[in-house]
């Protein structure tokens, strides 16, 4: 698979200190699901790993002090320049009168950290703001596990231009499955990719049926505990749509021997179809750990990352078509990726302005992947090509975001309307 971004079989000999010391890691994302996991994983196997550096968006500026202390990173960076003085304050409260780490500040700040100085890259960053970190850090040489997929997603001919042969190690929970059951074969013995899918907390539910769910309804996932738009996204199954591209992206495979299934447990993380007729799956119970670990510590494995089945109790795994008339997310985003140039990025930046939408109660359930259509069919075929920019990226975005705002509003509106005129 010498072609594909992310490839088992090789290994991408990054700069910085490995086999003569603990590996030395950039976290960007910190203070999230992803950044905190993997801080877990590092402070439990000091012998392996040591962070250098973090950035996080400014939130939750006490924890990124928290967390810079106790690495002993040179380098922390917040992406809200107005929290620079209060995380300053936070550090100062902890160190006492040791020196400070150095503060970086402002939108381009985890852009920065992402070519300092290190082996490996953690992007645990959401959104596509997450393109500008993934980009530097190859351009700089360090290997990148990636857990951002929409910096692949909007930017893939950007990433695949810098990208050098296993560079990339996919940290989403489906591709590392996908990258270890790779390992069973060549790339011409693969007959297709198989991704799991939940189904989310809407599973069985008619189209019909998922117009009067509620913001707290689609925040109640039942496998996994994320943030509250890759939640919403979940229970959408655009975030299966996202892992789509990504998979053709990572691993050259066409997008009709792409494959999804649903498996609500969550035990088996994703599958590979050879054409000997074998399947392999990786299956593990659902925990991040696991894939963050095979990021960090690519090739060899983190001993007790993750918890592992008790195989002496009885349990059921299940397995499902996907419903594509409930769910059109999948087929929306196969569509989009094939388009290719700017249609992923006008896809994903749809998606997150129809997602905020529906947060804030202003766009129904239905609504948000009907607008996101919308969005995508007014924006047509891209004609960047393979001559696609960071600023056509950036300027699809832009228009993308505004479309979908003024869409979300006239659907919000006139669904206000019919539930006053139905209550009337």
């Amino acid at each position: 698979m010498t072609d594909c971004l992310a490839d088992p079989h090789l290994r991408y000999s990054a700069p910085g200190r490995d086999h003569d010391g603990p590996r030395e890691i950039v976290i960007l994302g910190s203070t999230g699901s992803i950044g905190t996991q993997a801080i877990d994983l590092v402070l439990r196997n000091p012998e392996r790993f040591t962070v250098t550096a973090l950035s996080a968006a400014g939130g939750r500026v006490e924890l990124l002090a928290e967390q810079a202390h106790r690495l002993g990173v040179r380098t922390v960076a917040v992406a809200q320049e107005g929290k620079a003085p209060a995380l300053r304050e936070a550090l100062a409260a902890r160190y006492g009168a040791e020196p400070l780490p150095e503060i970086l500040a402002g939108p381009d700040a985890a852009t920065e950290v992402a070519r300092s100085e290190c082996h490996t890259v953690l992007n645990g960053i959401t959104g596509s703001i997450g393109l500008a970190p993934t980009l530097a850090a190859l351009q700089a040489g360090r290997t990148l596990a990636l857990a951002n997929k929409e910096s692949l997603i909007v930017g893939g001919p950007l990433v695949k231009a810098l990208a050098k042969p296993g560079q990339i190690i996919p940290v989403d929970s489906e591709h590392a499955a996908l990258f270890q059951a790779l390992l069973g074969g060549t790339r011409a013995e693969v007959r297709k990719l198989v991704v799991t899918a939940s189904g989310g907390p809407f599973r069985g539910r008619t189209k019909a049926e998922l117009a009067a769910v509620t913001p707290k309804d689609a925040l109640a996932h039942p496998t996994w505990s994320m943030g509250p738009v890759i939640t919403i996204n979940s229970a959408t199954l655009v975030n299966k749509g996202l892992e789509v591209i990504e998979a053709h992206l990572l691993y050259d495979i066409p997008f009709e021997r792409i494959e999804v299934v649903v498996h609500p447990q969550s035990y088996v993380h994703s599958m590979v179809e050879f054409t000997d007729g074998s399947t392999l799956a990786q299956a593990t119970p659902p925990d991040m750990r696991g894939p963050i670990a095979i990021g960090l510590g690519w090739p060899e494995r983190v001993p007790d990352a993750a918890p592992a089945f008790d195989w002496s109790k009885a349990s059921t795994w299940e397995f499902f078509p996907l419903d594509n008339e409930a769910f059109p997310s999948v087929g929306l985003a196969r569509h989009v990726g094939a388009l290719g140039g700017t249609a992923p990025a006008v896809f994903n930046a749809a998606n997150e302005e129809c997602v905020d939408a529906f947060l804030s109660g202003h766009l129904p359930f239905n609504g948000i992947v009907d607008t996101v259509a919308e969005v995508v069919a007014e924006h047509g075929t891209p004609a960047v090509g393979t001559r696609l920019t960071l600023s056509d990226v950036l300027e699809a975005e832009t228009w993308a975001r505004a479309r979908a705002r003024e869409l979300a509003a006239r659907t919000g509106g006139r669904t206000a309307q019919a539930t006053s005129e139905a209550r009337a």
